[in-house]
């Protein structure tokens, strides 16, 4: 086909085509902002940074982290899956343009007797077709098809990363939580110990006085139930700091035995707040939005190459090389060939298949767009809980600070009592285990309050931020396939 023939041929076939071309319509609305007002925040409160474990300044934590972050296989797969995404990616572009190729061919070959050409005729049966050239084919995408396949391949491999991320936001709170509990069942552990002494002498003094007569038999088992459970508290706490090495041993994919050594330490102080822009910035901060966000954006450029579909495909493609039926003739200027074919495709009958690829990725943009409003609407909560667990816990907290005192002001009282001979040590053991049970309960609600800590950090996305692009008006995304990139004619 001549180049003049071409011209008129490819006008013809835009005009064909542009009458089957489904128009666009508006994508579903997408959310700007995650519905959080009337939770609490704090007007100074910072947003977490990316290594924000390392705000409670506990070496052991940092090297837990560091290791379950290092062997994790589920991170590892999570960037085998990037790395995938990203070849596809460049597979993808590899499509597009122009490509060259060589190729060589030798073929022994036995010709028919009873062919077009009986070898009679052409005084041979057998002979040898040896074949070497270029060959070269270039697309000119004029409709944008490649360049939207290309871009939603890379949409895709952003996603996966932002999934990456996600990934080791859970697994840094899974350990610094597993840590936190080890620490807090530590700590139980030492007031149960407490516990348990107290109510062996509590049990000898009913003993003393049980056998003096001054009080019935009923006291001394009492006291000997007391002791039972003080006990059975220190195997409970035991068996959960097994629990819990085991839980970190899994974490950081090593056995209980090669976990490393921890020491017990005190419990730090929550620090997390909600920041005052929680709505506005939380879906650039979490990184399972920016993957759904990613996604939004791959299924738009799958809809800007269905919709090219409908407009013809213009491409050329040359071959230069030698051919010859006699190998010792191949390199012979007599046995060039050439060849040059400009063509346009333009589907004309399809029986559909056309609009139902361009309607299936509609319903995929479509679909990817309120899973993407839904993720949102999921974060909200999931931070509302926590702001709102933070809150309720540190209220607590005050409360049994104050009843701490209280006791302790009681305990100070039976204490210089009995050290004045006013009375035995019975009264001030008794106030004595009243400390502990509230020293234990102080300690688990500062445990608690330390998991809604972690859970906040979490759930604001643990220092991620996002690189998608901003989520436009709602005006702009009724003309555009997918918001924020150039439209497909």
């Amino acid at each position: 086909m001549s180049r003049c023939s071409v011209v008129p041929s490819a006008l013809l076939a835009i005009l064909l085509a542009g009458c089957a071309v489904p128009p666009s319509r508006p994508a579903p609305s997408m959310r700007a902002q995650a519905p959080l007002a009337g939770v609490p925040a704090r007007r100074a409160a910072t947003w977490p940074t990316a290594d924000w474990w390392t705000r409670y300044r506990d070496p052991q934590l940092d090297r837990l982290v560091s290791q379950a972050l290092a062997n994790s296989p589920s991170l590892a797969a999570a960037e085998a899956r990037v790395r995938g995404a990203e070849a596809l990616a460049g597979a993808q572009a590899a499509l597009g343009g122009a490509r060259l190729g060589a190729a060589a061919q030798v073929a022994r070959q036995r010709l028919s007797a009873n062919g077009l050409i009986p070898p009679r005729f052409l005084g041979f049966t057998w002979y040898t077709q040896s074949d070497l050239g270029l060959q070269f084919n270039y697309d000119f995408d004029f409709w944008g098809k490649r360049r939207a396949e290309t871009a939603s391949a890379l949409d895709q491999a952003r996603a996966a990363l932002a999934e990456r991320h996600a990934a080791a936001l859970v697994l840094s709170s899974a350990v610094t939580a597993g840590y936190f509990g080890w620490q807090a069942d530590q700590a139980l552990l030492a007031e149960a110990h407490r516990l348990q002494h107290i109510a062996v002498a509590q049990q000898r003094i009913a003993d003393a006085r049980v056998a003096q007569g001054t009080v019935s038999a009923d006291s001394a088992d009492q006291a000997a139930a007391q002791t039972a459970a003080a006990q059975q508290r220190v195997s409970e706490l035991e068996g959960a700091l097994a629990q819990d090495r085991a839980g970190l041993a899994a974490l950081l994919g090593v056995a209980p035995a090669d976990l490393p050594a921890l020491q017990p330490r005190a419990l730090p102080q929550p620090i997390a707040a909600l920041p005052a822009d929680a709505g506005l910035d939380l879906i650039a901060r979490r990184p399972d939005i920016a993957a759904s966000r990613w996604r939004v954006e791959a299924a738009g450029e799958q809809v800007r190459a269905a919709r090219a579909d409908f407009y013809p495909d213009i491409s050329l493609s040359a071959l230069a090389g030698l051919s010859s039926i006699r190998t010792a003739q191949l390199l012979k200027s007599g046995s060039r060939v050439f060849d040059i074919a400009p063509a346009v495709h333009l589907p004309i009958f399809d029986g559909g298949l056309l609009k139902a690829r361009y309607g299936y990725s509609r319903a995929q943009l479509d679909s990817a767009i309120e899973a993407y409003n839904q993720s949102v609407i999921d974060a909200a909560h999931e931070v509302a809980r926590s702001a709102i667990d933070v809150q309720r816990l540190a209220a607590e907290r005050r409360e049994q600070a104050a009843q701490l005192a209280a006791i302790k002001h009681l305990y100070a009282s039976a204490r210089a009592r009995a050290r004045q001979g006013l009375t035995d040590a019975g009264p001030e053991l008794a106030v004595a285990a009243q400390l502990a049970a509230r020293r234990s309960n102080a300690l688990v609600l500062q445990a608690q309050a330390l998991s809604a800590d972690i859970a906040l950090t979490k759930a604001l996305g643990g220092g991620y931020r996002s690189d998608a692009p901003p989520i436009p008006a709602p005006a702009a995304a009724a003309s555009v396939p997918t918001p924020g990139k150039d439209s497909t004619p």
